[in-house]
């Protein structure tokens, strides 16, 4: 079967580091932290007392306080951040088959929020249950899509991926493939998470899976450094608008990048840890490339998972070494997690961004806060520490790992 070729058109981010798809990027730029003290509940008995939580958010500049009060944070980061995609795609709503357009969400945990404090009021309470009416449609994971399409009427493909961090990397993948296939021509794809929450930055913990630098926030993410500690808890959103190639040019549409591929794999080795060799890694890469129908020569850039934990950044490390051998050493490689945090199920769509306008701007965004060289990690990777680099990029790679062993990659070029 000819395979359409599907291309982005629109953005939308919100994240701890900007509030629009241009702050977010500007940020990068600058090498900004989005981290500090958590403002959302008392964390002062907590052993990680801060976060990289998303800044002068009010939900009733978008939405009423009736709909507002329906909806989780990650349901309302995610119909921020795909209202400012489809914006920004020019798509003419009176017009656009609405047949087909689609919707498919990542998020990693949905309302956890909403969760936990229906079962905190409960146990506070008597033995009368009393939940909200609106407890379970807020708390499911694939309401975000679902009130996505409600809102503009989208009757395409409907769904949620859930694969822990690279859901919305799934949910971008599944997007590209439902497209390339016929049944779609337009896709609302990205991912959502909210887990600046009690029971989140406690159940991390528990796994000592966080970092605990609260002296210091903002140098706590620390990818690829020697005293990483730990990753730095993230929330937000990330929503790109793709279509095919043959619908973008039809309406006159600005395309940002080709999406020329995606891989997937698993770890299959354990619950939390990535395997030590890499070799999950190591296969969604190639099965990428190869998906993309491109040489390992062709690669400038890669956006790493790059959590900024001991083990992760090793085996990650690892994997890109066995995959592109000499090639690696001229290329760029960054997490953009030492800025944003770790948004969970949202990072593969907000770490896609910034791939992408990478390619649009010529610049690579830095990997802020390293100090010291970690003597396991080959010093001849150029992982753009501390500054923002500029260079041409032709062809850049996100990669997203979840926990389970989930791993997903994408690769975006730009256009012929």
């Amino acid at each position: 079967m000819l395979r359409r070729r599907v291309v982005v058109t629109g953005i939308g981010a919100l994240t701890p580091i900007g509030n629009t798809k241009d702050a977010y990027w500007n940020a990068l730029v600058a090498g900004t932290s989005g981290a500090a003290p958590i403002t959302y509940f008392d964390a002062s008995k907590f052993k990680t007392q801060f976060a990289c939580e998303v800044k002068n958010f009010d939900p009733l500049t978008h939405f009423d306080r009736k709909e507002a009060r329906k909806m989780d944070r990650f349901t309302q980061y995610a119909m921020v951040a795909s209202d400012e995609a489809i914006q920004d795609a020019g798509l003419d709503l009176e017009v656009v088959d609405k047949s087909k357009v689609g919707v498919i969400w990542g998020s990693g945990v949905g309302g956890l929020e909403t969760f936990q404090n229906e079962v905190l009021n409960f146990a506070a309470g008597n033995e009368i249950p009393r939940f909200n009416p609106f407890f379970i449609p807020k708390m499911i994971a694939d309401i975000a899509p679902g009130m996505i399409s409600i809102k503009y009427g989208f009757r395409g493909p409907n769904f949620a991926t859930v694969s822990a961090c690279a859901s919305a990397a799934n949910a971008i993948i599944d997007a590209l493939n439902y497209i390339r296939l016929g049944y779609a021509d337009v896709m609302v794809t990205g991912g959502s998470e909210a887990g600046v929450a009690k029971a989140s930055i406690a159940g991390f913990n528990a796994l000592q899976a966080l970092s605990t630098r609260n002296d210091d926030p903002a140098s706590a993410s620390r990818p690829f450094d020697k005293d990483r500690d730990g990753f730095v808890m993230g929330e937000g959103s990330g929503a790109l608008i793709l279509e095919s190639l043959e619908h973008a040019q039809a309406r006159g549409a600005t395309i940002y990048a080709e999406v020329a591929g995606g891989g997937l794999s698993a770890d299959a080795h354990h619950i939390t840890a990535p395997h030590p060799e890499g070799l999950g890694a190591i296969s969604v890469m190639e099965n990428c490339i190869a998906d993309a129908g491109l040489e390992l020569s062709n690669v400038d850039a890669v956006n790493m998972h790059g959590t900024s934990t001991p083990l992760g950044d090793i085996a990650e490390t690892k994997a890109l070494k066995e995959v592109f051998g000499n090639h690696l050493y001229s290329m760029n490689i960054n997490s953009t997690k030492s800025m944003t945090g770790h948004l969970l199920g949202a990072a593969g769509a907000v770490e896609a961004i910034s791939a992408i306008l990478s390619m649009k701007y010529g610049i690579v965004p830095p990997t802020i806060n390293h100090q010291t060289a970690d003597e396991n990690i080959d010093p001849k990777i150029n992982f753009t520490f501390n500054t923002a680099q500029k260079r041409e990029v032709s062809v850049a790679m996100s990669n997203t790992f979840g926990f389970g062993g989930h791993n997903a990659c994408i690769m975006f070029k730009k256009m012929d």
